[in-house]
């Protein structure tokens, strides 16, 4: 049996903000999309040592693909929670992040899911090879 490769996973610190939340008084749905992508721009810095200004300056940019998300628990005003992601396969054409968001009061899981990204090349906005330098830095 092949076992998979295993990567890293790091985590982001958030607090809900007043325009996080919708009128059902919980975050809006869309805010843990924009959670999590600002999460992996910290954690690319951070965690990674090569931002997304390095792939700008490269004439990079990733692209979210598909996205998927299971919301199991809101959010509320002021709650305090963490942003947990890491590679979950990366390749030439691009990769796979998976993400928890869980609420640092109850420990309970808010929600999860994945983001597929490809990567593409900013001059003509089609898919581009992921770099090999690109791999092996990402495959922490």
């Amino acid at each position: 049996m092949d076992n998979p490769q295993q990567y890293a996973t790091f985590e982001t610190e958030f607090r809900v903000r007043p325009d996080d939340i919708d009128m059902f008084q919980h975050v809006h749905s869309s805010k843990y999309f924009d959670y999590v992508l600002a999460a992996r721009y910290e954690q690319m810095d951070r965690c990674y040592g090569m931002p997304m200004e390095d792939f700008l300056k490269r004439g990079f940019g990733w692209v979210v693909r598909k996205a998927y998300v299971d919301y199991k628990r809101s959010l509320l005003l002021g709650d305090y929670f963490t942003v947990r992601t890491g590679i979950d396969s990366i390749n030439a054409m691009g990769c796979k992040v998976a993400f928890t968001i869980t609420n640092k009061t109850t420990n309970k899981i808010s929600c999860e899911g994945f983001f597929d990204y490809v990567m593409i090349d900013m001059a003509t906005g089609k898919g581009a090879k992921v770099p090999e330098d690109v791999i092996e830095t990402y495959s922490i």
